[in-house]
């Protein structure tokens, strides 16, 4: 589906030269308002280009490609910053030697593909304190290789309560994990984002008292657009309890929207009143490993995006 653009038809002469640059996005963004919206009227309202840009995680839709296929593949669609998910072929990872670093940092400048970091799988909440020891010691790692190759920062993640730990013994835990991740950020330049994520962990309450405990400012979140998000068809109580801390931001299936499940207009809206200029990154379930196809794909997700993000 190729993006198409055109004039906003406003009543307010100064609204229609402002927004003349902008080609034939007020009649989707419109009907699209109407389907759904409820933000008042100024969700009818074009918003022009929102500060924070598309890109993509790795995880599943780029996961099969090396990185030379999966660069030419972000400079066709326009995707850009790239997280680089661990274990998957691109094959950027902490074994990598100071030389593949430096090539890989230049191959992607060479693109004009923005590195955002690494997507680990590094999680501090386990009842055995030697696992969490070593998930530390590989967090570091990353931020080191985020570091090097000239990222923002690593995702880690808590996936879920451990079974007969309190609460709050575990959120306690995972906070000092952080605040030893955070130092070791810190020293490198780069950041830690606490994915929202895991049974439980994910409920943004628990996520807000991990913050808290944590206090530290190389620490952030990635929000992961998740439906315990959505309290009574909104995500507004849940953003405004963890904005503080958002660093990072993933999406997953835009159609959700029009179907009633995830309001991304209204997170978007919420993203462009809150000042964040970073990136929303795709996250979706599905892989794709035919190239053509998945520039097929992310053109038409990239679509939907613009009319979202702008409505």
């Amino acid at each position: 589906m190729a993006s198409v653009k055109g004039a906003c038809t406003m009543n307010n002469r100064t609204d229609l030269n402002r927004r003349s640059a902008i080609s034939g996005l007020a009649t989707s963004a419109v009907a699209l308002a109407l389907k759904g919206g409820s933000a008042g009227a100024n969700s009818l309202i074009d918003a022009g280009e929102p500060k924070f840009k598309l890109g993509s995680v790795t995880y599943n839709i780029l996961q099969g490609f090396d990185l030379t296929t999966l660069l030419d593949i972000c400079q066709k669609t326009g995707i850009s910053p790239i997280e680089f998910r661990t274990t998957h072929k691109h094959g950027v990872e902490p074994t990598l030697n100071a030389q593949a670093r430096r090539d890989i940092k230049k191959q992607c400048a060479d693109a004009g593909v923005d590195i955002w970091g690494c997507g680990s799988v590094c999680e501090f909440h386990a009842a055995d304190e030697s696992v969490v020891k070593k998930n530390i010691e590989t967090c570091k790692a990353f931020l080191q290789l985020v570091s090097d190759i000239g990222g923002k920062g690593v995702k880690v993640r808590p996936n879920g309560f451990p079974k007969g730990v309190p609460v709050e013994k575990t959120v306690e835990q995972i906070g000092k994990a952080l605040q030893v991740c955070g130092k070791a950020a810190d020293a490198v330049g780069v950041e830690v984002w606490v994915e929202v994520h895991g049974a439980g962990t994910q409920e943004p309450a628990h996520m807000k008292s991990i913050m808290e405990q944590t206090n530290h400012k190389k620490v952030g979140i990635t929000w992961n657009s998740n439906p315990t998000d959505v309290k009574k068809g909104s995500v507004a109580e849940s953003f405004a309890m963890l904005q503080p801390w958002i660093r990072s931001c993933h999406i997953n299936d835009l159609n959700n929207d029009a179907k009633g499940l995830y309001p991304y207009r209204e997170l978007f809206r919420l993203l462009r009143e809150s000042g964040y200029d970073r990136t929303t990154l795709i996250e979706v379930g599905q892989s794709i490993p035919d190239k053509e196809k998945c520039i097929a794909f992310l053109k038409d997700y990239k679509t939907l995006w613009q009319k979202l993000a702008r409505a």
